[in-house]
């Protein structure tokens, strides 16, 4: 699912993201209690949003380096 017209106010840079590099993956809190991930360079293609237990699942997989392709 996509979402646009987020408050640009909320967006949070990746702690990764450099300070002088404008192109950066950011998340954000929706109000309904989603996490918005958005790319700080096209942010009018809107961002995608899941659920808080499928973003810590992803996030996690990443992590641990157990992520698995979808078949």
């Amino acid at each position: 699912m996509t979402r646009h017209s987020l408050p640009t106010h909320r967006w949070h840079k990746s702690s990764y993201s450099e300070a002088q590099n404008a192109g950066c993956i950011e998340m954000q809190a929706t109000e309904d209690r989603l996490v918005a991930i958005g790319d700080s360079k096209a942010r009018p293609r809107g961002a995608f949003v899941f659920s808080p237990a499928a973003w810590a699942t992803f996030v996690h997989s990443i992590r641990k380096d157990t992520l698995q392709p979808v078949r």
